[in-house]
């Protein structure tokens, strides 16, 4: 069966698993809006369903990965998990109260936060043009922000502002999960990562969903709801996020973050024929100028990169030996 899998692994062109990953993940804020449990858990099912998924496979042909889990391993990963549940619970949650739209375009701006979080927090070089991505981007979000408040565009419930805040919150804690795990990630194989991650999160918003002073029920659900739980960790979790994972292997990591901005076009696309979720002109227009912004400050890097690539052949080449 493995030696299956690692033939198809090898035979998928990343471009294509690619292309399906980003339709996969254009699917999430549909499926969490067609159920109508409660956020915390649509959230907690999804990281359920997905880790359930994944263990069988880190058990078996990663065990010996996951024996070598160092202490400090462990702790980064429940930063990292719980970094991940924080995000779930403020994205899910802004689905509520804004638009599909809205919300999945602000919380795909995370490589913003990536970015600042990385200078601010790590000491990395930030260049010019991940500084002007940045700025672009803060005006169309501030734009996106205030629009549905204005424009009285279609949203699921009565503060979209409040909504939109939620998904920048959310973008913010991505932001996070991505910064903390990325040293665990460079010596870990993605499965036994991600499942180990997906543990803590589970944990995590198990814990939030008992202590919620909602009091939500964890059980009693339909087929229907159980079924759009299922979806969530099949489609997004594990032929959206897991594959692009996946890609980044052979995919130069500029590309799949420029990818990633399919996500919010595919999403508000779906919203409006599944959802009849229209969004105002404001709340496009601003999406156009978040989208253009987090496409400049994702192909920085790539930009600095090559310029590094450059300077080396020149010197190379003006000194041989």
């Amino acid at each position: 069966m493995l030696h299956v899998a690692e033939q198809i692994e090898d035979e998928v062109p990343p471009m294509a698993a690619l292309a399906v990953a980003i339709v996969a993940v254009s699917t999430s804020a549909i499926l969490i809006e067609l159920s109508s449990a409660p956020s915390i858990i649509k959230a907690l099912y999804r990281v359920l369903f997905t880790t359930l998924l994944l263990a069988p496979l880190a058990l078996t042909r990663y065990r010996d990965d996951l024996r070598n889990f160092s202490r400090r391993d462990f702790f980064v990963a429940i930063v990292t998990g719980v970094a991940l549940a924080a995000h779930f619970v403020t994205w899910f949650e802004s689905l509520e109260w804004t638009t599909v739209a809205a919300s999945v375009t602000l919380v795909q701006s995370q490589p913003l936060f990536v970015a600042f979080g990385a200078w601010a927090l790590l000491d990395e070089r930030v260049t010019r043009r991940t500084v002007i991505g940045i700025g672009i981007a803060l005006v169309g979000m501030v734009g996106m922000s205030f629009a549905d408040v204005f424009s009285g565009a279609v949203v699921a419930g009565e503060n979209p502002l409040y909504g939109n805040a939620l998904a920048v919150i959310g973008a913010i804690a991505a932001a996070g999960y991505v910064l903390a795990g990325r040293s665990l990630r460079q010596r870990v194989s993605l499965v036994p990562y991600v499942t180990v991650v997906y543990s803590v999160c589970t944990a995590v918003l198990f814990f939030v969903a008992l202590t919620s002073e909602a009091e939500v029920a964890l059980t009693a659900y339909g087929t229907r709801e159980w079924l759009l739980f299922l979806g969530m960790a099949v489609g997004p979790g594990i032929f959206g996020h897991t594959v692009i994972n996946w890609a980044l292997k052979y995919v130069e990591s500029s590309v799949v973050s420029v990818s990633l901005l399919g996500e919010p076009v595919g999403s508000t696309l779906l919203a409006l024929f599944v959802l009849d979720q229209v969004p105002g002109s404001a709340t496009i227009l601003g999406g156009i100028v978040v989208l253009a912004g987090i496409y400049v400050t994702s192909t920085a890097e790539d930009e600095t990169v090559e310029t590094n690539e450059r300077k080396v052949k020149q010197e190379t080449t003006e000194n041989p030996d």
